[in-house]
């Protein structure tokens, strides 16, 4: 049996060494936030006739036209 952490490392003495148990998830995190904008992308098309239509009443209002 082959007790020498250097050829035979421990998942232990692996996260020990300042590392992670979540590093190396990059992609994940990439694709949470291509996701995230394409939802935002999308409910802002369905949205956008509405918000104009607010945003041109408001300023209407305030300048009194």
């Amino acid at each position: 049996m082959n007790t020498n952490p250097v050829e035979n490392p421990s998942e232990d003495a692996i996260l020990t060494a300042g590392d992670h148990a979540d590093r190396g998830d990059v992609p994940g995190w990439v694709m949470l936030t291509l996701m995230s904008a394409v939802l935002v992308a999308g409910l802002l098309l369905i949205a956008q006739p509405a918000l104009e239509g607010l945003f041109n009443d408001a300023i209407a209002r305030v300048t009194g036209q």
